[in-house]
């Protein structure tokens, strides 16, 4: 009897540490890691989201990029890193769900190796052409492309990169054959589309906007099922009468293992982001979209990260698409 009171004391003991624990998290502060090279389009939204996110926890978050391999290496360390809650990661649709296609043997599970703390962004992709391509609507450009294909290139930043594989599924919904050029980035395929050495591009509103706004070069459709905040007067493709959706989109995960009070808070924290008006705002003026508070659940972010493994997936199999050599 003695014994059986003394373990229930000791577990009683041990379930309110757990609880002063967790309910102290945060003592110290967080490294959210961008598994993207400083400077691209992922790191306004890791920051904005660092200095709010950090206000409401009442410690700093500091964004610690960490590029290579498609974003694998950053996404990597966090899926081994310890589940205290300290080292969280900003995926994104390359790092959870296309690369565990593009690779045979992807170095994480994103499905098992990760908690889900909440989905906060997505970015539409735009159709962009060279300036002095002669079309000016999504079917003059599909007809164009489909008469002179053979002469035509489209350039993407880099094999397997989510710009890359945006144009792919557009090509493969309006039944285009076009050869593409992949770039180390970004901007070097815009800076070769402005120059006329490339045809079309399938680049995020974000970094496309200020060379469309400068007339470098044309934007066709905004690849998604409504216009952007952004490029308020180019219409979607959906509106000239093609299914094509093609994104990004940005989410936080922990570590596989770490207590649910921490996803909860840090879950909390993401919600009270998305709710502040000055970064929906900022946001909003770059073409980046904050999803819904129903969207940005633990819970939502599970099933959409396997559903995203399977479009992708089919699209990478049946495009003949891999990083391995």
């Amino acid at each position: 009897m003695r014994r059986a009171i003394a373990f229930g004391l000791l577990m009683l003991g041990i379930c309110a540490v757990n609880r002063v624990g967790a309910e102290e998290w945060p003592k110290r502060s967080l490294t959210m890691i961008n598994p993207f090279a400083a400077g691209g389009p992922n790191d306004v939204p890791a920051r904005l989201f660092a200095q709010r996110m950090g206000e409401v926890l009442g410690q700093a978050v500091i964004v610690e990029n960490v590029g290579g391999a498609g974003g694998m290496n950053g996404a990597s360390r966090v899926a081994k890193a310890d589940p205290d809650g300290y080292t969280f990661l900003q995926g994104t649709v390359g790092t959870q769900a296309q690369n565990q296609s593009l690779y045979k043997r992807p170095s994480y599970d994103s499905t098992k190796d990760f908690v889900s703390v909440g989905l906060f962004l997505e970015a539409p992709l735009v159709l962009v052409v060279r300036k002095d391509l002669p079309v000016n609507s999504m079917q003059e450009f599909v007809a164009y492309a489909k008469a002179n294909g053979d002469k035509m290139q489209f350039a993407s930043a880099g094999a397997g990169s989510a710009i890359h594989l945006g144009c792919a599924l557009m090509n493969s919904v309006t039944g285009l054959n076009v050869v593409h050029v992949p770039y180390r980035g970004s901007n070097p395929a815009m800076q070769d589309l402005a120059s006329g050495r490339v045809d079309y591009l399938c680049d995020i509103v974000t970094t496309a906007k200020p060379q469309i706004d400068g007339g470098a070069v044309k934007a066709i459709a905004v690849l998604d099922d409504e216009r952007s905040e952004a490029l308020p007067n180019v219409p979607t493709a959906r509106e000239q009468g093609f299914e094509v959706r093609a994104y990004t989109w940005n989410a936080f995960f922990l570590p596989k293992g770490t207590p649910q009070s921490i996803v909860a808070t840090l879950n909390h924290a993401v919600v009270e982001t998305i709710k502040t008006d000055d970064i929906r705002k900022k946001l909003g003026a770059v073409g980046l979209r904050l999803v819904s508070e129903e969207r940005a659940s633990p819970e939502y972010l599970d099933r959409f990260v396997k559903d995203e493994i399977e479009k992708w997936a089919g699209l990478i199999k049946a495009s003949k698409i891999s990083m391995d050599q």
